[in-house]
């Protein structure tokens, strides 16, 4: 090899390293987080898995029974785990989730609120978890939740675990200011803005225009940094009609974009019987994705099932929109 040679190889080689440090340093700098099905998780074939294109798997869901007795083994997680953490992945287990669980408002009562906490704690010690995700939402939000907030990330902090939180707009007068800023950073829920529960609202449930303002409000309003907010952008989508006595139905976006040709490109259709499908498609993600990126810091996907594969895929659009990848 000639000396020119060898210096244009090396020039080269350091082209493609300073290239994928780049990469790596701006996806330090904005977070992909999916949801991925606990269950689901413990016998996942870990190649199906996009560990390449998320910076945070949430497993949903982690729940005590009514008496706060965590049950569940999760030994069969650890294959997953470690997986995830050869890419980098940090591996959080939500709980709670939505729906209303009457139980949560008698542990977090103070008498019952340490050893929920501890639990949780030696639950994620023990299987190498990387923190804890607070998905209490609607009803399951009480007057204790504050004190519960504080408490969790005092105790999960001086272990260098993450404490982050799903939020939404729908119930924003019951997350008190000292509650959001113990999170190291929250997820917007802008979606089910309407659904299934609401048939006389037909029509779209997440929506760029609302997206915009649930990100306005939870910024501009409540003060949240930029750098501890994400978007909460769907991977379904819920029809309605043609009649008011129709029931409403909802499908993942990757059996849309299965069953619809093209439905990928639009964000809504009409279905066999006169129903219309509402959901996001490549363009709104692809825009929601520069949105997050301009005024937060990061995406969250309900849930990371919900894909399609291929150049339909929205998690691939999302990398392709945060970090330049194509």
């Amino acid at each position: 090899m000639s000396m020119r040679s060898y210096y244009l190889l090396i020039l080269t080689l350091s082209l493609v390293l300073l290239s994928f440090e780049g990469k790596s340093q701006e996806k330090s700098n904005f977070r992909i987080v999916g949801y991925y099905s606990l269950k689901s998780a413990m016998t996942a074939n870990l190649k199906t898995i996009p560990f390449d294109e998320l910076t945070h798997i949430n497993l949903y869901f982690l729940n005590p029974d009514t008496l706060g007795n965590f049950n569940e083994d999760l030994s069969g997680l650890s294959s997953f785990i470690e997986a995830a953490h050869m890419y980098n992945v940090k591996v959080i287990p939500s709980i709670a989730g939505g729906g209303p669980h009457a139980y949560y408002h008698d542990l977090l009562k103070k008498d019952k609120r340490k050893k929920l906490i501890n639990d949780l704690l030696q639950i994620v010690l023990t299987n190498n978890f990387d923190g804890i995700d607070v998905d209490l939402e609607g009803s399951d939000i009480d007057e204790n939740y504050e004190a519960f907030a504080i408490d969790l990330a005092k105790k999960f902090h001086k272990h260098k675990k993450l404490v982050t939180s799903a939020i939404a707009v729908f119930y924003k007068d019951q997350l008190s200011d000292k509650a959001l800023k113990q999170y190291d950073f929250v997820n917007v829920m802008s979606y089910d803005h309407t659904g299934p529960w609401a048939p006389e609202k037909p029509g779209p449930h997440s929506t760029y225009e609302q997206a915009v303002q649930d990100l306005d409000y939870f910024i501009t309003v409540r003060k949240i940094p930029k750098s501890k907010i994400g978007l909460g952008v769907p991977f379904y989508g819920y029809s309605f009609g043609p009649t008011l006595i129709s029931p409403p139905s909802s499908l993942n976006y990757g059996q849309i974009v299965t069953e619809f040709s093209g439905a990928e490109l639009a964000d809504s259709l009409v279905m066999p019987g006169g129903a219309i499908m509402y959901y996001n498609g490549i363009g709104t993600i692809r825009r929601k994705t520069d949105l997050a990126k301009e005024h937060a810091s990061g995406i969250m996907i309900w849930q990371l099932s919900g894909d399609a594969t291929a150049e339909k895929s929205l998690l691939k659009v999302i990398n392709e929109e945060a970090y330049g990848l194509n």
